[in-house]
């Protein structure tokens, strides 16, 4: 079996950021993520998740490693400094590489 190595982007981040995430990948050609909930416990308290101003999720997206590294800059410029988020990058095998990749922008 033949498997391709890409990296897991990973993003813990307040539920009130979501839309503005997606519009985000989208712009930087993003074509596919999953997005949970999540619940934990941090730096700034714990989240319970049973009040939506509360509430976080977890945002994970397949990629290249300069993507992954893309993606994290641009969370770092707009959103790190004022919202509560984590992300991380992780090594991962994937076996269709051509699912995960990232449409070329036409702006």
């Amino acid at each position: 079996m033949v498997v391709y190595k890409r990296k897991l982007l990973t993003i813990i981040t307040e539920s009130i950021l979501e839309q503005a995430l997606k519009r985000d990948f989208e712009k930087m050609g993003i074509r596919g993520f999953t997005i949970v909930d999540a619940r934990g416990k941090g730096r700034r308290g714990e989240r319970l998740g049973n009040w939506d101003s509360s509430t976080n999720i977890r945002i994970e997206i397949v990629c290249t490693e300069e993507v992954g590294a893309m993606v994290a800059k641009h969370l770092y410029d707009n959103y790190y400094h004022h919202s509560g988020m984590i992300s991380y990058l992780s090594d991962v095998d994937v076996l269709r590489p051509d699912k995960f990749t990232v449409e070329k922008s036409s702006s």
